[in-house]
């Protein structure tokens, strides 16, 4: 790999999300080595992904160069690679591009899509976990608005003009929001030969409500505000199969489609090689102690999405969003330099500040500790938080551009098919 040999101890983060990257940020000019693996080059600001999806932002407005985020890191180091294999008997990873041994291993992989076992719907639905993803999403939605101006029968017309999102959390309610509105504001401009009313979209939620881990304050709102947009809302609703044509459900729903996406719930992305007993096996998390160490390993830790500590809060572990994540990486970044001047490590306390989702403009719903509301101040304050959260400044700056521009003249600038989806 061309590490070079240190001195200090040599600490490896596999992962470039929250966890890791924030991590790698609280370790920066330490006395040690840090060595941050990726299979991407870059950070990817995922809670905005469905906004590449739907042709409001372009990919390089949500991520962002890993190796740019460690420039100024003294002995930080960055390898595109994908890790294959820990060798925790004697510290060492086998990787794709070769073999690192390590004095501390941090495990920050997140997560993958989860199709529950179902092999046709792995293969058929549209995921949506990355930007290579998010822009089969947006190439496939574009080229079925082409097909359906040159379909030679209704039924062929609505099938590519029918959209069905499965899963009605955070991600499913801002995708369902944001394809609304490509309805609603784009549709009638482009494609003046279709009928807008056509076009449908239906949110397939298994729960009795959408927004399940939000308050049913915010559900009810965001369901109001989704039917406002000419969403179908289906609560209490499970997706048996999909062949790539029709989506079968548990109830005598039928839907016939040629877009699929699943948002419907994440697994944990694991690496190989450690003692089965120190994973979750249902949700394919690592069991972690207060301090993040996975259970059964004094040098082995796991953060974020792929970690699950049980704390009298939180006993299933923590939600599986960007703030466990980024608060877990800062925490470890300082535990990590106790550690190694033999100090005891602080445990790890999650400090909720809250949720929200967006549902299109000036729709959006907040829950904080002791406030929940919706409507325009909720979108407002849910557009400055994912503004300021964004890594790099030009990053921001595009995106405020993009937003203002957006929301000015009811467009969406990147529609554009730049490397067709094929099934």
């Amino acid at each position: 790999m061309n590490i070079p040999k240190s001195k200090f101890p040599r600490i490896v983060i596999i992962g470039g999300g929250f966890a890791g990257v924030n991590l790698a940020k609280s370790l920066a000019n330490k006395d040690l080595q840090v060595v941050l693996l990726d299979k991407h080059n870059y950070h990817t600001f995922q809670p905005l992904l469905y906004q590449v999806s739907s042709s409001g932002l372009e990919p390089d407005s949500i991520a962002y160069p890993l190796r740019k985020i460690i420039k100024k890191h003294k002995n930080s180091f960055f390898r595109l690679a994908e890790v294959d294999y820990i060798h925790a008997d004697k510290n060492e990873i086998t990787t794709s591009i070769g073999a690192l041994s390590y004095d501390y291993l941090v495990i920050a992989t997140g997560t993958k899509t989860n199709y529950f076992g179902s092999k046709s719907i792995e293969a058929n639905s549209m995921p949506m976990k990355s930007v290579p993803q998010a822009l089969n999403i947006r190439s496939l939605i574009l080229q079925n608005f082409e097909k359906a101006a040159i379909a030679n029968s209704e039924k062929e017309r609505q099938a590519y003009l029918n959209f069905v999102i499965v899963g009605g959390g955070p991600t499913g309610v801002e995708l369902a929001g944001a394809i609304a509105e490509l309805k609603n504001h784009i549709l009638p401009r482009d494609y003046k030969d279709l009928n807008s009313s056509d076009m449908q979209i239906h949110l397939l939620e298994g729960a009795n409500r959408v927004l399940p881990p939000m308050s049913e304050h915010a559900s009810k709102k965001a369901e109001g505000f989704l039917q406002t947009l000419g969403v179908h809302v289906h609560t209490n609703v499970f997706v048996k199969d999909y062949d790539g044509k029709l989506v079968t459900t548990n109830s005598d729903l039928k839907l016939h489609t040629e877009t699929l996406i699943w948002a419907a719930g994440v697994t944990g992305s694991p690496i190989h090689g450690l003692k089965a007993e120190s994973m979750l096996e249902r949700a394919n998390r690592y069991k972690v102690n207060r301090f993040n160490q996975i259970e059964g390993y004094h040098t082995i830790f796991a953060l974020g999405d792929i970690a699950s500590m049980s704390t009298e809060n939180y006993p299933n572990g923590h939600p599986q969003v960007a703030q466990p994540a980024i608060q877990q990486g800062k925490l470890l970044g300082k535990n990590l330099m106790r550690f190694i001047k033999n100090q005891s490590p602080k445990p790890f306390t999650y400090k909720d500040k809250g949720s929200m989702a967006t549902i299109g403009r000036n729709k959006a719903v907040v829950d904080l500790k002791h406030f929940k509301f919706g409507g325009f101040f909720a979108w407002f304050i849910w557009m400055f938080i994912h503004l300021m959260s964004l890594v790099g400044f030009r990053n921001r700056v595009i995106v405020f551009f993009n937003w203002s521009y957006n929301y000015i003249n009811f467009d969406k600038a990147a529609r554009l098919i730049i490397r067709p989806f094929k099934k």
